[in-house]
């Protein structure tokens, strides 16, 4: 008898969900902060130096400077500035949205003490003597320009100052500096070749009893506006080196964040109609659960008070073809059971169990690849780690326990019983019962093919690629971009077809020599340069305006000291290093040791792989090539480890491994009974990255392009790389200490969660 009660609890609890989801999604939105690669704004890095000789550089002093920044921000008036203490000497800015980013830049880095100094630049008066707070911008009654007028805490001393400067003459000047550097800067020489620190030079013909001082120089309203607004904010109390910076014009953020997320809507609409056509029913919960899961990661994004990046929404479109792996899963092990001829309650339950340990074990290792993603990443590349994770933990909250719930409402219910065809079952599969046969026994499409027989011919094809990887990057080497070569790196639209001989006729008349010019774009609109120094703030404000007033908008501005480039290199080697060991021990203690060694020899493989393949193809590579490389790590070591649990499942079936051919069948049926669920998973992720390669922005087509060949390798590794590795180090154990026992099982470290 149908039970109508939890198929009418199922439509209620859809409502509800579609209720909420709708009402709120879009306040959500909202609330999401968007990265400054998706508004525009800018990113500096700066180094913290002493501003006098035997300073130290303490935890306090950086939380001061800080502050300082944060007053100047305020001053700006852009929202939810993030500023970050680095280390022991460093802070990093990032100001999303801001309109004027030179304006943005010369506040930021202008250290801001302001001096009063006789021409022998002798000390007469600094910046602790002024009133804090009370400098403005005004207009001189006399010429009607613009003026800074600031207030002296104490007249007497004002008076003794110019008492003193009027008994100079016919010296009796008042220098008024901005960051005069002792050594360096002089009245003398300022006042013959002139000097934008002197910011005036006022003859003192009479003693002033006064607190009232008027700055006047050849000021601007905003120039004068921003000094005043930099002697209300106080100086800071050391120097900053800026040693990295990235800008991204409001244009190009824009453009960015529409193409993405077209791209993730296309990519995620055929993962929806692939999941119902191919599991039918089943697919339909998928698809529903997907939904919530997109909802609830940006959820709690937004109540993380997270920063969403391009590189966050392609991980979050990643997690959607990733995600779909747990129902995946769950639905091939519940086809199976009802093939054995169990009753659909029963399938369902028993499909449940047996997967949640392989998901389980799955989602773990890929949460080692994001957990050292973000403890070594870098602002977009940590945004990306940050929803990486976000989408593991989601995903498997929604395909685990969402997805069964759903599921086992309409399977409790009765109401699909005798209907295997709604789970994508033909009832001529479906043996009896009796039959007592197990997983092990069912026939596969694949059984004709022989993995381990014919793995000496897949070594032969991955060592032929990997030798010509090899040659081929010995030869060319990579293309590094400037995170790890160091340099300026400009990117401009346009809005017309452009060609090299115009790009760098363009970048010269703004000082720029280079020959490392690269168009794209649909039609060769983008001109990306690349310039071996190190531009300063001056000349990336020259730059600015003057492709503003080629081209109408902002170029893109990147520059990475050779210091900092050093430092991302390091970091990704430790990346990647630090990733593999922590997979090899996971896998060990929770298989064995040679299924872990087996599992990160195929990841090298697929590094390996990728690296070549962008060193043949003159790639750029940049940080976001290693959130590729390290996503790929994660995604290869979920396929192996599904692979590695099927066959140590079938090891326990056997009990006992006496043979050779004994050690090739666990194996053999291992990759046949998953291949149906790996090709499934990787067609799911693949649609999704293809998407962002098609329709995505060109700011991360590189990491795109490494995503799409990671995912071939990896998959290429996990069938038939690392299990036939596996078999041959199983065969010398074989060989050296005789038949292997295989029933003794592991403690599992959770049971079957209760639907």
């Amino acid at each position: 008898m149908v039970k109508r009660s939890r198929i009418l609890a199922f439509f209620l609890i859809i409502i509800c969900l579609a209720g909420v989801t709708g009402s709120t999604t879009n306040n959500i939105i909202n609330d999401i902060k968007l990265g400054l690669d998706l508004q525009g704004g800018f990113e500096v890095l700066y180094e913290v130096e002493p501003a006098k000789e035997g300073q130290k550089i303490t935890r306090e002093t950086l939380v001061h400077t800080t502050d300082a920044l944060n007053r100047r921000v305020n001053v700006l008036g852009v929202s939810e500035p993030n500023i970050q203490i680095e280390g022991n000497d460093r802070i990093r800015v990032q100001l999303a949205g801001v309109e004027d980013q030179n304006q943005a830049r010369e506040i930021l880095g202008t250290q801001a003490t302001l001096t009063f100094r006789d021409v022998n630049d002798n000390v007469m008066l600094d910046g602790a003597d002024l009133v804090e707070g009370a400098a403005k911008m005004s207009f001189s009654p006399d010429s009607n320009q613009p003026v800074v007028l600031v207030q002296l805490k104490d007249k007497k001393k004002f008076k003794e100052v110019t008492e003193k400067i009027l008994s100079m003459a016919p010296n009796n000047q008042l220098a008024i500096w901005m960051d005069f550097e002792e050594g360096v800067d002089s009245y003398k020489e300022a006042s013959t070749n002139g000097n934008q620190k002197l910011l005036s030079a006022p003859n003192v013909n009479q003693v002033f009893n006064q607190t009232d001082v008027s700055i006047e120089g050849s000021f601007t309203k905003e120039e004068a506006e921003n000094l005043a607004n930099l002697l209300n904010a106080g100086a800071l109390p050391v120097k900053l080196n800026e040693v990295y910076s990235t800008s991204v014009g409001a244009q190009f953020g824009e453009q960015a964040m529409d193409k993405t997320v077209t791209a993730g809507m296309i990519g995620i609409a055929i993962i929806f109609l692939f999941m119902i056509f191919y599991y039918r029913f089943p697919g339909v919960i998928a698809t529903i659960t997907l939904s919530i899961y997109i909802y609830l990661i940006l959820l709690v994004f937004s109540l993380m008070n997270g920063v969403l990046t391009l590189p966050g929404i392609a991980a979050l479109i990643l997690g959607v073809g990733m995600a779909v792996d747990a129902n995946i899963l769950t639905y091939e092990r519940l086809k199976e059971e009802i093939k054995l001829g169990r009753s659909l309650r029963s399938a369902f339950k028993a499909g449940n169990k047996q997967s949640f340990v392989a998901i389980l074990d799955a989602n773990i290792t890929t949460l080692l690849a994001g957990a050292v993603l973000f403890y070594f990443g870098t602002s977009s590349v940590k945004g990306f780690a940050t929803m990486l994770i976000l989408s593991i933990v989601m995903s498997f909250l929604t395909a685990v326990y969402g997805s069964r719930l759903l599921l086992g409402l309409w399977i409790n219910s009765k109401f699909l019983n005798k209907k295997p065809g709604w789970f994508g079952v033909k009832k001529s599969e479906i043996h009896d019962l009796a039959e007592n046969l197990t997983a092990y026994d069912l026939k596969t499409p694949f059984d004709f093919f022989d993995f381990v027989q014919n793995r000496k011919k897949f070594y032969g094809v991955s060592i032929v690629l990997l030798l010509a990887g090899a040659i081929v990057l010995g030869i060319f080497k990579l293309n590094l971009g400037i995170d790890f070569s160091s340099g300026t790196r400009i990117e401009f639209n346009a809005g017309k077809p452009l060609t090299a001989e115009e790009v760098k006729s363009e970048l010269a008349s703004a000082g720029i020599e280079t020959d490392d010019i690269v168009l794209s774009g649909a039609d060769q609109e983008i001109g990306v340069a690349r310039y071996k120094g190190v531009m300063t703030n001056e000349e990336i404000a020259q730059l600015k305006d003057h492709f503003s007033d080629q081209y109408g908008s902002e170029p893109n501005v990147s520059t990475v000291s050779p210091t900092v480039g050093k430092e991302l290199a390091k970091n990704a080697l430790f990346a990647l290093a630090i990733a593999a060991v922590g997979i090899i021990i996971y896998v060990s203690l929770r298989f064995e040791f040679s299924m872990g060694l087996s599992a990160v020899l195929g990841l090298v493989h697929d590094a390996f792989f990728i690296i070549a393949f962008f060193s043949l193809t003159r790639f750029e590579v940049d940080i976001t090539f290693i959130a590729a490389v390290l996503t790929i790590v994660g995604y290869s070591i979920n396929d192996t480890i599904v692979t590695f649990d099927r066959i140590r499942e079938n090891m326990r079936a056997k009990k006992r491994l006496r043979t050779e051919e004994d050690i090739a069948e666990v194996v053999n049926t291992g990759l046949r009974q998953t291949l149906t669920r790996s090709i499934n998973t990787v067609l799911t992720v693949i649609v999704a990255v293809v998407a962002l390669l098609i329709f995505g922005s060109e700011s991360i087509r590189g990491f795109s392009l490494a995503l799409l060949v990671g995912l071939i390798a990896g998959t290429y590794s996990s069938i038939f790389i690392s299990a036939q590795l596996w078999y041959d180090l199983k065969v010398k154990e074989l060989k050296k200490k005789g038949p292997i026992v295989t029933v003794k099982e592991k403690k599992k470290w959770s049971d079957e969660p209760q639907v």
